[in-house]
């Protein structure tokens, strides 16, 4: 399949006049029907078989296999089954089908089988579509993410893949990002929190590849700029969450489209082999991102690009002449097909081979969790005491809004593009929630004035606004024929749908807004029009149900924000769709406004209940702890409300008297906790030193200060949310 049109770059096919585009095209198809592709007979090849083994005995097993291989042969370890003429006809639509990487026939290798993610599996039509990364963070639930990973291991090999890189852990720098779905929010330490629960949760069955590294926080300049940040900003803020997946065993890194100080991420050394490499003993291999994630061939294998994706466009045959002519070590290919091999071997052992069944993806049992990620996810922002509504008082509520039944679950462009067999829409599940005894009408609110006037008859008006793919989500250049999503440099809703609001609002109190995108949605400007705001999210194909249960009061919101919604963009750092350079600084997000104590609309890990809850008695286990001690932060949680619910306690620390300049206070622990009406618990989050500590550029170290620190507990980032407690490093 390597060799079947002389095409070395996608670009030189899409640069084509539509009608040779054709021509290939019939070609291509031509050669498939008479040359079928075929793969090894069996799942793990010479693999099949292997009892689990030490790390010894994998190396030793891959060693004595890599000396039995030509050149030829170790570089088809490291370069995908596509080439830029048929990348786009196989499979009918983007990875369907697993994309094959090293398939090795003479040896009985089998290959790298890729699938996206990070919504789900994208496989096939029929794959389980859990709510966004973003949304998933919002859980602040380590367990349940985990839970979700184990669903997606299972699925990535029920649907033929054994590679699932959807671990998106990018930092939100500004929340205009179009991928900003994708990830985990703001906050690098719960970005590695909820980044390494997937990775341990998907690596149960398959290897998991973690993306994209590093600094990829822009999408329409993603192919283009150069992100230049000082040291202390790169280890403190875009490594640790990268950092703890690699510490919790992922297979896989996925290098980012970018520059990083002027060197393509996949051709940089520092980063793939200093620091990933050698400083963090990161045993697996590094693929490329897909079509333009490497620009040569030299740079990224001599680099420590292990792996070429989703098409051989610089490695096979260019890879194979660069070593012969001696510009490419051969021992960086043995090292790159070593590191390889060790985790073909590895994986092939792992996981219930018997239990992996088209018939999975998308059961019963999986849809069951996906709806349990949405109820726990949707954040109440507002509640002027309209919400849960009561079906002994509300008998008719309107839902006005096209977003109400277009069931949107996220990108559909993209890696994102999960394809399930049902999606629940937003009306659908608050007319089952509402039940036999509550009308439940529906307007698209095209017309504002009619909902205005109409809405007056009802007890509640629901509008339901938003974004979509075609708002934000994966960009491509217009050569590949997307023309929509991207980064949004607009973060508010779009004339008419605030129009929608505010005229709801004139015709009815009882106005209730759900939001539904992938990340801050600007609220400032009508926030004062409804009695209640919901941020749904894009919350999976269990959305709509949980969206009902939760209006009607069946469950109890409990998801907090994992981004700042500010009142100004202003607020914002710099950014911008048509970029080539851009600095990245030490703030951003809550740590921006903690510095500038900057009024925002909701803070960071802000988040209501239908349930109150009390902080009292905030210590700590010690007064002091050593540099490499730990110490245990203790609250006294009280659900004083009178129905039952979940409270996210979040742990901030800050720093007194530091040498260097800090934020004001950071993330370092939380627990979900489900309390009682009128319980209490001792909730305790841990604290280790060296967890406190500084990037010394001088000393080219971590520093953890013999100062005074104060540990910040409460419900969310807003310093009048949290009580506070000092202890000492000595």
């Amino acid at each position: 399949m390597k060799e079947y049109l002389n095409i070395d770059h996608i670009d030189q096919f899409n640069a084509m006049p539509e009608e040779r585009q054709n021509e290939f095209r019939k070609q291509i198809l031509a050669q498939l029907r008479e040359h079928p592709v075929r793969h090894l007979d069996t799942e793990w090849g010479c693999f099949a078989d292997l009892p689990p083994m030490s790390k010894e005995e994998i190396d030793a097993f891959a060693d004595a296999l890599l000396e039995k291989m030509t050149l030829a042969q170790k570089v088809n370890q490291m370069s995908c089954d596509l080439t830029p003429a048929n990348v786009n006809m196989i499979p009918e639509r983007y990875n369907s089908i697993p994309y094959y990487a090293g398939e090795d026939f003479d040896h009985d290798i089998p290959a790298m089988k890729f699938t996206d993610g990070p919504t789900g599996v994208v496989l096939g039509y029929h794959s389980t579509a859990f709510p966004v990364s973003m949304a998933r963070a919002a859980t602040f639930d380590c367990e349940l993410e985990e839970r979700v990973g184990d669903v997606i291991g299972i699925e990535t090999r029920s649907g033929g893949a054994n590679l699932f890189a959807g671990v998106c852990i990018n930092l939100l720098r500004h929340p205009g990002w179009g991928r900003a779905q994708e990830t985990y929010g703001e906050d690098p330490y719960l970005l590695g929190r909820m980044g390494s629960s997937l990775v341990k949760g998907v690596q149960r069955h398959a290897m998991a590849c973690v993306k994209h590294f590093i600094a990829n926080s822009m999408e329409n300049a993603r192919f283009r700029v150069s992100v230049d940040m000082d040291e202390r900003t790169l280890r403190e803020m875009y490594l640790p969450h990268f950092k703890a997946c690699v510490d919790a065993g992922a297979a896989s890194i996925m290098s980012a489209y970018n520059r990083f100080r002027d060197e393509w991420c996949g051709h940089n050394e520092y980063l793939l082999k200093k620091i990933l490499k050698e400083e963090w003993g990161f045993d697996g291999f590094v693929m490329s991102d897909f079509i333009y994630g490497i620009r040569g061939t030299v740079g990224p294998a001599n680099a420590g690009l292990d792996i070429e994706m989703n098409a051989t466009q610089f490695y096979g045959r260019r890879l194979c002449e660069a070593v012969e002519q001696g510009l490419v070590p051969e021992e960086n290919i043995n090292e790159a097909v070593r590191r390889i091999l060790r985790k073909k071997i590895e994986f092939s052992s792992v996981g219930d081979k018997s239990g992996y069944k088209e018939e999975k993806m998308g059961c019963a049992e999986h849809a069951k969790l996906a709806l349990e990620v949405a109820q726990k996810s949707m954040v109440l922002l507002k509640n002027d005491g309209l919400l849960p509504l009561d079906r002994k008082k509300t008998k008719r509520v309107l839902v006005a809004g096209d977003l109400a039944v277009l069931g949107a679950i996220g990108d559909m462009k993209g890696s994102s593009a999960v394809f399930p067999p049902y999606v629940v829409t937003a009306l659908e599940g608050i007319r089952k929630a509402a039940g036999g005894d509550v009308e439940v009408s529906f307007l698209r609110g095209i017309v504002t004035d009619e909902v205005k006037q109409l809405g007056k008859g009802y007890d509640a008006v629901i509008i339901y606004v938003g974004l979509t793919h075609e708002n934000e989500g994966e960009y491509f250049p217009a050569a590949l024929n997307y023309s929509v999503g991207g980064d949004r440099m607009d973060l508010g809703l779009t004339a008419k749908q605030q129009e929608l609001i505010e005229m709801a609002s004139e015709g009815n109190e009882n106005t209730i807004v759900c939001l539904q995108g992938g990340s801050a949605i600007s609220v400032e400007a009508w926030k004062d029009k409804a009695k209640a705001i919901v941020m749904q999210w894009y919350s999976g194909m269990e959305g709509g149900t949980a969206l009902g249960q939760i209006l009607f009061g069946d469950v109890n919101p409990s998801g907090k924000l994992p981004v700042t919604i500010h009142a100004d963009a202003q607020q914002l750092p710099y950014f911008g769709l048509d970029l080539s350079n851009i600095e990245y600084d030490y703030y951003h997000g809550y740590f921006k406004a903690d510095k500038y104590k900057q009024r925002v609309s909701y803070p960071f890990g802000f988040g209501l209940s239908y349930t109150s809850f009390s902080y009292k008695n905030l210590r700590v286990s010690a007064a002091e702890m050593g540099v490499d001690g730990e110490l245990t932060v203790l609250v006294d949680v009280t659900n004083t409300g009178e129905r039952g619910g979940d409270e996210v306690v979040q742990l901030y620390i800050g720093y007194a008297g530091s040498a260097v300049e800090r934020h004001v206070k950071d993330l370092k622990g939380f627990a979900r906790v489900h309390l009682a009406p009128q319980q209490t618990k001792t909730v305790r989050l841990a604290v280790r030193a060296e967890d406190l500590a500084y990037y010394c550029v001088e000393s080219k170290s971590w520093v953890t200060e013999k100062i005074t620190y104060t540990a910040y507990v409460g419900s969310s980032s807003a310093q009048d949310d949290l009580l506070s407690a000092n202890f000492q490093i000595k």
